[in-house]
């Protein structure tokens, strides 16, 4: 397998009018491929011709140096992207600096009717997160060039444009320890379709499930699968400690008490699909008896 390490470029609209399927569209792609030992096996720069705004936004302007007669005579974006995807190969992963970019791909893509890189969530390495599990906090999200300081990398080229923060971003990737690539990531711009499509995935110290879409939150939280709580290690059903509560009706908490393993936190996430419905991500925690403690103490507070 080989792992795809892309950065794209976009521009938006310098009036503020701008076109609601697709608010920032790409204008450059590069990539950076790698074999399974993290050797460079390949290389992608495209840029390409605007067809929705015609003017570079300043910040666009600014910070890749670019000016727009530099890419009336380039291909259009389905041209460029078929040609991306042929280089790509059939057996890889996608790496990215940040969860947006496969995003944004996945949105032009659609834009030009293209056909979908997945029918569902799309397994990736979002390798920012990689670096803050591998060297820093595991929450803090830094910029590309402040991981490159941290590990001493040679900065040969210039940063802000496609092909250079995908070389970086392949460089910073090499230096991640074999264990913390368990932490990949899924990028959910393509939901679930059905109960069987559902993503239920075990990482290093949590399990997060995905899934299906429904017509409305109260739908979401009346499936049996979404508000069960089960010992993601045992697969056995957990004594609830602390039923389902919420603040703000977007995030819900719940605990229980694992007989083998302790005591597990619950976390439901509402999120809206594309298509303006709701699904789950739902995350299964094990904490610390101090830490449920503060758990219950929060959902006490919330009692009237």
């Amino acid at each position: 397998m080989d792992y795809i390490v892309f950065d794209l470029e976009w521009n938006q609209s310098d009036t503020g009018r701008e076109v609601k399927e697709i608010p920032f569209e790409i204008i450059e792609i590069g990539a950076v491929k790698l074999n399974e030992e993290f050797r460079m096996k390949g290389k992608f720069h495209r840029l390409i011709k605007p067809e929705i705004y015609k003017e570079l936004h300043y910040i666009t302007r600014s910070l890749i140096h670019i000016k727009m007669e530099e890419l009336v005579n380039e291909k259009s974006f389905p041209e460029v992207m078929e040609e991306f995807l042929d280089w790509c190969g059939d057996d890889y992963i996608f790496c990215t600096w940040g969860p947006i970019d496969l995003t944004e791909l996945q949105r032009n893509m659609r834009f030009y009717q293209m056909p979908a890189l997945s029918g569902g969530p799309i397994k990736f390495y979002d390798v920012q997160k990689l670096f803050s599990i591998g060297f820093e906090d595991r929450k803090t999200r830094r910029a590309l060039e402040h991981a490159v300081d941290v590990l001493g990398i040679e900065k040969d080229i210039p940063f802000h444009r496609a092909f250079s923060d995908a070389y970086y971003t392949a460089k910073v990737l090499s230096r991640i320890e074999g264990p913390v690539l368990h932490n990949y990531s899924f990028d959910v711009f393509t939901t679930p379709k059905t109960k069987n499509d559902e993503v239920k995935a075990v990482f290093d110290n949590y399990m997060k499930y995905i899934s299906r879409e429904f017509n409305d939150k109260s739908e979401a939280l009346s499936d049996r699968e979404v508000v069960s709580m089960k010992c993601y290690l045992c697969r056995k059903n957990v004594k609830c400690k602390i039923g389902w509560f919420s603040a703000n009706g977007k995030h819900y908490y719940g605990a229980g008490y694992c007989d083998i393993h302790g005591y597990i936190k619950a976390k439901i996430r509402m999120r809206k699909s594309e298509n303006k419905k709701v699904y789950v991500v739902k995350t299964l925690k094990f904490i610390s008896e101090e830490d449920f403690n503060v758990l219950d103490e929060k959902r006490t507070k919330l009692k009237p």
